[in-house]
């Protein structure tokens, strides 16, 4: 009889637990950015949010909890109930920080659940007038020729736009110095001044400074060419086959987050990005919308976390 008891209260459980799914989402959904207001990762949120509330039937509330570079967000995801009502979004630091930091409080293959792939913003290697150059080939020479005297800005220690360019100097064995800022801004402003003459720069935030004839691009480090600067050659066309260092964007939850689930916000990441204005919205920022499966993102992540670790290593990278 206890047996019998037991099983009944089993079944009774899994019924209520698959009700549960299946009627999800009952209530808002706290969409976390790990970053301040403002980038890319910000602007991403709340482009797809909508399209996405729109198919869950609730909305999504985009929370902006930036500091520790984008740990402090991540780690209260990890934290969070894995129930689908608190999700993140992650940028490459959530790979690159599993070398970059000694602590983390979270693990980004034990302590969450992808979602999706959402996106990716390509950068563009650009350089002051004052170099003399006019293409990547000819930063490339003249690096070789005065190893040491050139130097490249940077948001900080640990960015992706940071490592991006030792994985380029790196694989042209190029000696060139790395100047970090506090954020883009000042980096970019250094660069606009001539008192660093290179750096990698959001394609939609370099395109008005290249059109004035501010700064000059010399190669997309993506693999395809950019629709807002298409006469800009790629690295792999050019001195590097094969170079592919864009930022991407993507979306996970915790851990123990049930598969109907994931598979209920994938499918509303899914059409959110397929949505032409969501797409239109995303180009006109030199974006592209890239959805994957939960199983494509969760691998990439894996392949991602690897590859940067090699780039922290060989650089020696450190925060501030």
């Amino acid at each position: 009889m206890l047996k019998k008891i037991i099983a009944a209260l089993g079944l009774a459980v899994l019924a209520s637990t698959a009700a549960a799914q299946s009627a999800y989402p009952e209530r808002p959904i706290r969409f976390v950015v790990p970053y301040p207001p403002g980038g890319f990762t910000d602007i991403l949120a709340r482009t797809i949010s909508p399209k996405m509330s729109e198919t869950l039937g609730q909305p999504l509330v985009v929370e902006n909890r930036g500091g520790g570079g984008s740990t402090i967000g991540t780690d209260i995801v990890a934290k969070a109930a894995p129930d689908g009502y608190t999700i993140l979004l992650v940028a490459p630091d959530v790979a690159i920080n599993e070398s970059l930091l000694d602590k983390l409080p979270y693990s980004a293959t034990e302590d969450f659940r992808a979602v999706g792939l959402a996106a990716y913003s390509p950068l563009v290697m650009v350089a002051h007038p004052n170099l003399g150059v006019d293409t990547v080939q000819e930063l490339v020479a003249l690096a070789k020729e005065k190893p040491v005297e050139l130097n490249y800005a940077s948001g900080g220690n640990g960015t992706g736009a940071h490592l991006s360019t030792e994985l380029f100097k790196t694989q042209l064995d190029l000696d060139i110095l790395h100047i970090p800022f506090k954020g883009n801004g000042p980096a970019l402003n250094a660069l606009l001044s001539g008192e660093v003459p290179i750096m990698l720069q959001q394609v939609a935030v370099a395109a008005p400074h290249i059109q004035a004839g501010k700064i000059k691009a010399l190669a997309m480090p993506g693999k395809d060419r950019s629709a807002i600067l298409p006469d800009v050659p790629t690295l792999s066309e050019t001195v590097l086959p094969g170079f592919d260092s864009r930022p991407w964007f993507g979306v996970l939850a915790p851990e123990a987050t049930p598969d109907a689930v994931v598979e209920r916000l994938n499918q509303a990441l899914t059409q959110a990005l397929s949505d032409p204005q969501v797409k239109q919205q995303l180009a006109q920022r030199g974006a592209e919308a890239s959805p994957s499966s939960p199983a494509e993102f969760d691998a990439f992540i894996a392949a991602e976390i690897p590859r940067w670790a090699e780039v922290v290593e060989a650089s020696g990278a450190k925060v501030d």
